[in-house]
Order: C-alpha cells, then sequence, then structure tokens
C-alpha cells in the first residue's frame, strides 16, 4: 500500500475477503456498548454475521439495529456502521455457501441442543476507512 493514510476499494475488498473476524458493537438497553468478535461474510454490500437467536447481540439489536463494525486492524482500520436486519431460516443460500466457504462451517446448525440461529444482515450505510470518512 503506497499511502498508509488511503486504503483503496481494492483493498477494502480483499481484506472483507481474506479476515476472518470483525469486531461487532451492539448497544444495551442500558445504553451501553457490547463489543465481541465474530465471524463474517461480505456479499452483496451487506455484512452477514451467523449468531445465536438468545445471544447479547441478537437481543440487543432486536430492540436496537444500529451497529458498528471494526476489523481488527487498527493501522489500517476499516469500520462500518448500518442497521441489522435479523433473519430466520431458511437462510440465503449464497450466504450459507460463504460461511462454508470461508470457514468450513454451517452457519445455521445451533452451538447447543435446541438452540435457534439468526442469520444477521447489516448493509453498510457509513465507511470509515483509513484517511477518509466516507
Amino acid at each position: 500500500m503506497s499511502d498508509p493514510m488511503v486504503m483503496t476499494e481494492g483493498a477494502v475488498r480483499d481484506r472483507l475477503e481474506r479476515e476472518r473476524n470483525v469486531w461487532l458493537c451492539t448497544v444495551r438497553a442500558d445504553g451501553s456498548p457490547h463489543v465481541t468478535p465474530v465471524w463474517f461474510v461480505f456479499l452483496r454490500g451487506s455484512w452477514w454475521v451467523g449468531a445465536d437467536a438468545d445471544s447479547v447481540k441478537v437481543r440487543n439489536i432486536e430492540k436496537f439495529p444500529r451497529v458498528s463494525l471494526a476489523l481488527e486492524d487498527g493501522r489500517y482500520p476499516v469500520v462500518a456502521e448500518g442497521e441489522a436486519v435479523l433473519h430466520r431460516l431458511p437462510f440465503p443460500k449464497d450466504v450459507t455457501d460463504a460461511f462454508a466457504v470461508k470457514y468450513a462451517w454451517d452457519v445455521s446448525a445451533p452451538h447447543r441442543p435446541g438452540g435457534d440461529r439468526v442469520l444477521l444482515e447489516i448493509p453498510v450505510r457509513h465507511w470509515l476507512l483509513a484517511g477518509a470518512a466516507q
């Protein structure tokens, strides 16, 4: 990268494909932030995150859907903001396929017996990149 203060669209796209974790920030009912690392895929202009339906992040999003996401590298920040949309089964096939390719993981499989899974779709409303607020 020639100028560390500017992320090209190609560099951002490469990181979205390559990186495994993103930090997801939701808001609790009392207004305090809840930040957690999650696996993700980026498709069709949206971040997709699998979650247990009874998780803190899902409960927060049900009450207040505005979220922020940040890739782990602080030197070349890639941060996005948007409003999360909850999807229940059946999940879009291209999304489940993308999780299977990236992580060798079935995003729809419950983590505990009797647990339900949801997908969070987070269309990007606003990007904050190294050297630019877009």
